[in-house]
């Protein structure tokens, strides 16, 4: 049974070792983590387990037979440390915090006596409730990517830019590469409008109903040049911008400008399970190496 803060028993994503018993766990099994080894270990190792399960040193005989060949011990692989996928949405609900906070501490220093009221009666400006909508759209869109891990499709969430103050909302790689998403709660139907392209240069512009987009899919392809800076130019990077609330029509609607695809849930999810070159090994690797590269926000 799992026992104290330090442990929580949870089904897992992806197939993992038993640090006790190097069993292997396969993915959805029951299993306990540890926090502070980051490790897993079967449901049926008590709590202490770990303490009465440490691998002694074999010691060396001090003398061998003249005949007798060196003797080779065998020591036990450390299981693989568990990568943290991260929580969705985390970075902006945090800066959505932060905003209502210093909102609310400047109304009651030039208010003292009706700073309350007047948080009471006044809504939040739109600059500040924007990033609580974007959390959401991250929080709802993770949950669904969640739900699609496996050995080949390995979920990150939310992953600091170094040297930045931005992020990227979701990535996940799978057997047809890593797939760079931006979440996003916009209304209005995503379209492509296009201008120029026989006596004049071709531009391609993003509209979701009325409003220019334009920008979205900039931001997306600076954060796929990123991504292929960390896994090289031989493994596929798509990018995406998946808009959850969005009036999409019965039939057809996606569309990709500037390699980024635009596109909803349902549709990412199928994409996401199709097969391709890159088999559970290159996969786990090439997980570990960006969450390792992009740490969680």
């Amino acid at each position: 049974m799992a026992g104290g803060p330090d442990e929580k028993r949870m089904r897992l994503r992806y197939a993992g070792t038993c640090r006790v018993c190097a069993a292997a766990l396969p993915a959805q099994a029951e299993a306990i983590y540890e926090r502070s080894t980051k490790t897993v270990r079967c449901v049926a190792h008590p709590t202490d387990a770990g303490a009465s399960s440490t691998v002694e040193p074999v010691a060396a005989p001090t003398e061998l037979p003249p005949s007798s060949a060196p003797a080779t011990v065998a020591t036990a692989a450390a299981p693989a440390e568990l990568v943290e996928a991260g929580q969705p949405g985390a970075s902006a609900r945090r800066e959505f915090e932060r905003r209502k906070a210093k909102r609310e501490e400047r109304i009651r220093t030039q208010h003292p006596k009706l700073g309350g009221l007047i948080l009471a009666i006044s809504d939040e400006p739109q600059s500040t409730t924007a990033w609580a909508v974007g959390a959401r759209g991250e929080e709802v869109l993770g949950k669904g990517l969640d739900r699609l891990a496996s050995d080949t499709v390995r979920v990150l969430h939310d992953r600091r830019i170094p040297g930045t103050r931005a992020n990227i909302d979701h990535l996940i790689v799978t057997a047809g590469g890593v797939f760079v998403i931006d979440a996003k709660r916009y209304t209005g139907r995503p379209h492509l409008r296009v201008d120029g392209g026989f006596l004049r240069p071709r531009v391609e512009r993003l509209f979701i109903g009325s409003r220019d987009g334009t920008k979205l899919v900039d931001g997306v392809l600076k954060q796929m040049d990123v991504v292929r800076g960390i896994v090289g130019d031989e493994v596929p990077v798509r990018g995406v911008l998946c808009f959850l609330d969005a009036d999409w029509p019965l039939l057809g609607g996606s569309f990709t400008t500037r390699e980024v695809e635009s596109l909803w849930p349902k549709r990412l999810y199928g994409q996401l399970r199709a097969e391709g070159p890159l088999e559970a090994a290159a996969i786990d690797t090439l997980h570990r190496s960006l969450a390792a590269h992009l740490p969680a926000s």
